[in-house]
């Protein structure tokens, strides 16, 4: 008779999970040996630490739109979840949690790796339950599923692990107190009234300095942001979870905003008079226009997401692009004025700008120069993963996006080590399209030597091998440094901030890879055939 380990993934498999990451342990004996008798049902990734298994099912959410699926044992395996859940939650993308527990005999007791579950994870997760009985499994995993992916929040399931070896009870008794679920999700549809988008269009109508802010929110609605900017002669400045929302080579595209922003961006917040806000949730109002200079109109999923940052007049609630696809109609044809004039002069004279600061000479290399020699090389169909230090400023300002690529980093939580776990979760979601992980070398030395042994042992199913990992190195926490010094005025502390000599180069051939060391401008773009030394700078 099937087992509650086996009805969970059969559970699963139904919703449409086709890959989970994890890491194995005794307090999830039960769901592993199930795990195993699924066959291929399941592309199962075994990562180096849970906490990365967590980045990936936050990354696969990100790059496919799918729920993301995670696993981990009881007790210290389930705690090394949380910062990639909350990445996760503070990004708004859709992840599932299974984590052991131990025997229910023996919660209660002060066991080994008995911890509290349910508080730690309450914070993180919109729906948290342990399944203490077979009969339960169904409507747990069912409401996980569902709400995960309805609310593009991050879920929790608890298992103990006796529980995961009952027999399984796929229909629960007729009895008082059984649920009885399906595996059917429930999007949200929500949708502005016809009143509503009048409102919000007559208010668009009246601006004469109009300009637009895009986020994650906007990445599936490209074309008609476009069409808005036109009608409107507006501008788009883009939050950097939403980069790959519009490509950087149109003329009224700002760019970045933001303390990693562009100058154009913060010219047409400090000068707009009417703002319209599509599924961001950008949180440094400092960046926007002052209080009360604009007035403004917000595009978002939730509800709770809106007039948080900028006191909006109007909210519509509903999909991004259908609710812009319902607006344009009631927008007026603008003449293309002065304002649109501007705006596209300073981002042409911002692109000069950036390329002539990218040329200027370092010692050893000027980290600008690496991301505006790498931008026009990027092949077609890209995928981008930045993680957070001082380069993720290059990958804001100097990658130019173009239609089709898609990129991201760890945005609210701004973690570091985000960027080669999201790169494998993009490589294993997409194994035909390129995949860059653009990191520093804090971040490298943090997790992300470490999953290059995960790549070392998947890689080959990949139908297109190209997995490029470009380690950025400073030998410093440099945005740490750089913080500590701008907003603390405090000189750097080296013992806090200095980061040691590792041969990257080397570490990647010794894993069987292609490892190059790049510390002479002249070869960033094509570089030499030299080996790297002990010393390595990449």
């Amino acid at each position: 008779m099937a087992e509650v380990g086996d009805f969970i993934w059969q559970r699963l498999a139904e919703w449409g999970v086709k890959r989970v990451f994890g890491y194995p342990g005794d307090g999830i004996n039960g769901l592993m040996g199930a795990l195993a008798r699924t066959g291929d049902t399941f592309d199962y990734v075994r990562v180096r630490h849970e906490e990365m298994s967590a980045f990936m099912a936050c990354g696969h959410a990100k790059f496919t739109g799918q729920v993301g699926v995670c696993l981990a044992t009881s007790g210290p395996g389930a705690l090394h979840l949380l910062a990639g859940l909350y990445d996760a939650k503070m990004d708004h993308v859709p992840v599932v949690a299974i984590v052991g527990q131990q025997k229910t005999t023996s919660l209660g007791s002060d066991f080994q790796q008995e911890v509290d579950l349910h508080s730690v994870f309450k914070d993180v997760a919109a729906y948290v339950e342990t399944i203490a009985t077979p009969a339960q499994a169904r409507h747990v995993i069912d409401r996980a599923m569902r709400i995960a992916a309805a609310e593009r929040a991050v879920t929790c399931v608890i298992i103990p692990n006796d529980v995961q070896m009952m027999d399984a009870v796929p229909s629960p008794p007729r009895a008082h107190g059984s649920n009885f679920s399906s595996a059917s999700p429930a999007r949200r549809n929500s949708s502005p009234t016809e009143g509503e988008l009048q409102v919000a269009a007559d208010l668009l109508n009246q601006g004469k300095k109009v300009a637009l802010l895009v986020g994650a929110g906007a990445l599936n609605a490209g074309l008609e942001i476009v069409e808005v900017c036109n009608l409107l002669g507006a501008g788009v400045a883009k939050a950097l979870l939403g980069k790959a929302a519009l490509p950087d080579d149109l003329p009224f595209v700002t760019g970045s905003i933001g303390l990693l922003g562009t100058k154009p961006s913060w010219e047409m917040m400090r000068d707009c008079d009417t703002l319209l806000m599509v599924g961001t949730t950008f949180p440094y109002s400092e960046f926007l226009p002052k209080d009360g200079q604009a007035r403004a109109v917000q595009i978002d999923i939730e509800p709770r997401n809106v007039g948080v940052r900028y006191p909006t007049e109007v909210n519509l609630i509903g999909d991004s692009a259908e609710t812009l696809r319902h607006l344009i109609p009631l927008l007026q044809q603008k003449e293309r004025g002065k304002w649109r004039e501007t705006i596209e002069k300073n981002v042409a004279d911002w692109w000069k700008d950036i390329h002539d600061r990218a040329m200027e000479s370092a010692n050893p290399i000027n980290p600008q120069r690496v991301f505006a020699e790498l931008s026009p090389l990027l092949p077609e169909g890209v995928i981008l993963c930045g993680d957070s230090g001082s380069h993720t400023n290059w990958y804001a300002r100097n990658i130019k996006m173009r239609p089709g690529m898609m990129g991201s980093v760890s945005g609210k939580l701004a973690s570091m080590g985000s960027g080669v776990p999201y790169a494998i979760a993009a490589k294993m979601a997409y194994p035909e399209r390129p995949v860059i992980a653009m990191v520093g070398d804090g971040a490298m030395q943090m997790n992300g030597s470490a999953e290059l042994v995960t790549v070392k042992q998947y890689w080959q199913r990949w139908s297109n091998p190209c997995f490029v990992v470009m380690v950025i190195v400073n030998h410093d926490l440099n945005q740490v440094t750089w913080e500590q010094r701008v907003l603390s005025g405090d000189p750097k502390f080296s013992a806090s901030q200095d980061v040691v000599d590792f041969p990257y180069a080397q570490y990647g051939e010794l894993l069987g890879f292609k490892g190059m060391r790049v510390d002479r401008p002249d070869d960033i773009r094509e570089p030499g055939s030299r080996r790297s030394p002990p010393t390595d700078r990449w």
